[in-house]
């Protein structure tokens, strides 16, 4: 048995587990981030050949290595898992092909599947609400979820948590997250470890708020793991964020996590990890914890790390953890060092920022970005500044008349609020604030704005439980908040039609605003037709309702007027802390969690209604417009290809700073008149039921015709573009056709080709289609000047070339017009580190000119999946023996 291991005792229970005390002396580990006593004992439990030179980069006596990372556990959501499951029926049916047996192609860890992604925000306003917006989503995603149902008979080690439960991040918190798990080691024995984990969403840190080491990471890297391959990275970097004093009266875990992004916005926090420290720690509850740590991505960093300490352990009591299960998890931190006491001393980071939690203020972020923060008062003029701009005098003045509003709207009019997403729904102090604002407007008899639509769509059914208890669910519906739905909803864009007139008026030109209490809002993201949002706490999300406009300044000028004429302010509907305080002791119980933990596997009527058959190979319908056997893998040969070379390439667009994955492979609504859409009508789809992208993902005809289709993306190398999204020049130079039509050319031709981008390449979602759409396109490389970390691992795992600038340099210095030949070369001495490759651009009528490109890879994992040409293939080529 590995000499780092120990016995111990809990509750008359015997366990064995790695010691963290045998890998280092006291006084050394203690001086380690929490996060990176973690991430030792995963190395020397799952990879102990690894563990030494991680050891000595640790402790800062060896340079900067590879760190292997073995999750116990996956979580997916729909939109990333049936694209998953496509791969392992896909991957079944090509092991087979090539005589292996397919049914090795199975999770050897477990993975757990919530369905949150699919259900659209049809009806709102509505009691019937609910129950109204399931019926159309089972309606339309009926063959996606008996997909699902076949994969649960099908494969082994996964179990689905169904439509109408929850979302991901909330449910991995409130219900799977355990801190300490058991599993069997290697000659049977009790294993006690902690609840290492990863899951196909950004957001996954959330789970950091509990003292747990988890991040996102692509759907490839996350089928890799499945099958018990590592999750490398590079050894992290700690930034310590040490706290001090308490958030002021009224101050939330929104504006905190919104003051955070923006100051981490402005630092390299890429591929690092953050923990927070300091005596304000005491001073943050689970749940603003948790909304902190849900908001990574959107600064770039891998982890948010709150260690575990007395707040965790209230946590899971308050949850409804089991007596035994919260024994063994407080026993093993303590013994381990792992338990954060405020007495102690405070660990070494790399860098350390010190923050006043007394200085923070009441804020919103917006029009276009979570890290653009404003103060409350300067929402209207960060509109005005950054959506209408330079036509600010004309456009303030344009307005759009329906009588039955009352008033003409103008731009900046709010038609969306939304209390949505598991960023903020999480937070019980929240909700009931918000609630509680609403009972005091209700009184009032104020009401939503008739051109806003509104929606409540909670993470959990707890939350939906303890707002009843409390009353305030009469309370929202009377402002028009009434539930619709538990899932992702507004937040991942599935935002549904605006208010009919306000439908027809953002046709016209209105800019209108949605607020939402989610994690982003990126443009045309939270609906198309919307091209600025603003992420609020709930409590802002009703006051901007009532209000009607993002101008009103809440801060200083009336939300509205009560029926006697009189000018209500924000600051007589805000309740007070201890007005939340009071109803959040009284409602917020263990019972609650409890009884919706023993229901989470069960599902609706809608899902117990559904039914498949099990089986090693799926049967495929030629006909189906949901499910197509991927045809990214019905290449994949035996052998892995040669060389990486490239050569004779073509540059297929070069793109601007900050595309994000919702510019490259949208998630919203499909166009009935998209090539998208025209394809699905053509194929017998109903106009009314095209669904949304993200819903297609399983159907590579859908999302190729969508990639590039943002409204937002400019391909820089034409001056002008004949329609919505990226066009580019065919292979011929005689057209210039949506990048869809363009690439296939190319393809015709056998011609590969690259695409040059900014800072920030691949920000935003951890969806792989974003990278399969690229590779499927024809892109074998993409040179940027940064990549966020997520897309930058889809694209190895698709096997692009992911090729940095150097610094100072971009894609203008190259003055690049579309005609040029390119080539790569040293591809073919590739090694873990930095890679030198030069790149090499052919004019005719001019001589070769020659760049120097930086290719970063951060693990053997990395290499070989460059070398096999993706994930998948190497994952096919392994099950063959």
């Amino acid at each position: 048995m590995n000499t780092y291991f120990s016995q111990l005792e809990v509750a008359g229970e015997h366990f064995t587990y790695v010691d963290l005390d045998k890998l280092l002396d006291r006084p050394t580990l203690e001086r380690l981030p929490y996060s990176i006593r973690l991430l030792l004992e995963n190395v020397a439990r799952c990879s102990p050949e690894a563990l030494e030179p991680v050891l000595r980069c640790a402790t800062g006596q060896g340079p900067a290595c590879e760190t292997p990372f073995f999750p116990n556990r996956l979580m997916f959501h729909d939109t990333t898992c049936l694209p998953a499951l496509a791969d392992f029926a896909g991957m079944r049916d090509r092991v087979a092909e090539l005589g292996g047996d397919p049914h090795k192609v199975n999770p050897v860890i477990p993975a757990v599947l919530t369905i949150d992604h699919s259900v659209i925000v049809e009806r709102f306003a509505d009691a019937d609400a609910v129950e109204a917006n399931l019926d159309i989503d089972f309606r339309r995603n009926g063959e996606r979820y008996q997909f699902i149902k076949w994969a649960q008979k099908s494969l082994d080690n996964f179990k689905v948590i169904p439509p109408g439960t929850g979302i991901i991040h909330q449910m991995n918190m409130e219900a799977l997250a355990q801190v300490v798990w058991e599993s069997t080691g290697a000659n049977g024995e009790r294993l006690l470890h902690p609840d290492d984990m990863v899951a196909t969403d950004s957001h996954t840190p959330m789970i950091n708020a509990v003292g747990i080491l988890g991040w996102g990471v692509g759907g490839l890297e996350g089928q890799a793991a499945m099958l018990g391959e590592p999750v490398p990275i590079s050894f992290p970097e700690v930034i310590g964020i040490r706290v001090s004093n308490a958030l002021r009266p009224g101050v939330t875990g929104t504006d905190l996590s919104l003051y955070v992004a923006e100051i981490l916005r402005k630092r390299k926090v890429v591929g690092k990890f953050v923990e927070f420290c300091g005596p304000g720690l005491d001073n943050l509850t689970w749940a603003m914890r948790g909304t902190v740590s849900n908001m990574a991505p959107e600064y770039g960093a891998t982890v948010v790390f709150f260690p575990f300490d007395d707040e965790t352990c209230k946590y899971l009591e308050l949850s409804g953890r089991p007596a035994g299960l919260r024994a063994k998890a407080e026993r093993y931190m303590d013994v381990q060092h792992l338990w954060r006491r405020s007495a102690a001393a405070e660990p070494q980071f790399a860098e350390l920022i010190e923050l006043d939690l007394a200085s923070i203020q009441p804020s919103v972020a917006g029009p276009h970005q979570p890290h653009q923060r404003q103060p409350l008062a300067q929402a209207g003029p960060s509109f005005d500044e950054h959506v209408l701009g330079n036509t600010i005098a004309s456009s303030a003045a344009d307005s759009f008349d329906e009588p039955s509003f009352g008033q003409p709207l103008s731009h900046g009019a709010v038609v969306i609020a939304a209390i949505t997403s598991c960023t903020n729904t999480a937070n019980p102090a929240q909700m009931i604030q918000a609630g509680l604002l609403a009972r005091k407007a209700r009184a009032l008899g104020l009401r939503r704005k008739p051109w806003v639509k509104t929606s409540l769509s909670p993470g959990s059914q707890v939350v939906a439980d303890y707002l009843r208890e409390a009353g305030l669910l009469e309370d929202y519906s009377a402002i028009g908040f009434d539930l619709a739905g538990f899932g992702c909803m507004t937040c991942i864009g599935n935002s549904g039609s605006l208010e009919s007139h306000v439908e027809a008026f953002a046709e016209q030109g209105l800019k209108g605003v949605a607020v939402l209490s989610g994690n982003r809002n990126f443009e045309g993201r939270v609906n198309p037709k919307v091209p600025a949002g603003y992420l609020a706490s709930p409590a802002l999300c009703v006051a901007y309702a009532i209000a009607g406009d993002i101008h009103v300044d809440l801060v200083n000028q009336p939300l509205a007027q009560d029926a006697s004429g009189r000018d209500i302010y924000l600051s007589e509907l805000m309740p007070s802390d201890e007005e939340v305080a009071a109803v959040e002791r009284a409602v917020v119980r263990p019972e609650f969690f409890a009884e919706r933990l023993k229901t989470v596997w069960d599902g609706t009527h809608h899902w117990q209604a559904l039914s498949a058959a099990g089986s090693v190979q799926f049967p495929w319908d030629p006909a189906s417009t949901y499910l197509r056997r991927p045809r990214y893998l019905e290449a994949i040969e035996a052998e892995p290809p040669r060389s990486l070379a490239i050569d004779k390439a073509r540059v297929l667009m070069v793109l601007g700073d900050n595309v994000t994955t919702d510019h490259i492979s949208p998630a919203g609504a499909i166009p009935l008149d998209s090539l998208a859409g025209r394809w699905l009508v053509e194929h017998g789809e109903n106009p009314v039921d095209l669904n949304q992208y993200s819903t297609r993902r399983s159907n590579h005809e859908v999302m190729l015709r969508g990639a590039f289709t943002n409204r937002a993306v400019r391909n820089q190398l034409l001056d002008e573009q004949p329609g919505v999204g990226a066009w580019a020049r065919t292979a011929d130079g005689a057209q210039v056709l949506p990048v869809y039509e363009a690439a296939a050319s190319y393809q015709a031709e056998n011609t590969p080709l690259v695409v040059f981008g900014g800072i920030n390449y691949g920000a935003g979602s951890s969806r792989d289609w974003a990278a399969k759409a690229q590779a499927l396109l024809g892109v074998r490389a993409v040179v940027a000047r940064s990549f966020e970390r997520i897309h930058r691992s889809n694209l190895i795992g698709m096997g692009i070339l992911p090729l940095l600038f150097n610094e100072g340099m971009t894609a203008a210095d190259l003055a690049l017009e579309g005609h040029e030949h390119l080539g790569c070369e040293g591809l073919d001495q590739l090694a873990v580190g930095s890679n030198t490759v030069t790149l090499r651009i052919e004019r005719d009528g001019h001589p070769d000119q020659r760049i120097e490109l930086l290719l970063k890879l951060d693990s053997r994992q990395e290499l070989i999946y460059l070398s096999q040409g993706g994930i998948l293939p190497y994952v096919v080529r392994k099950m063959l023996g």
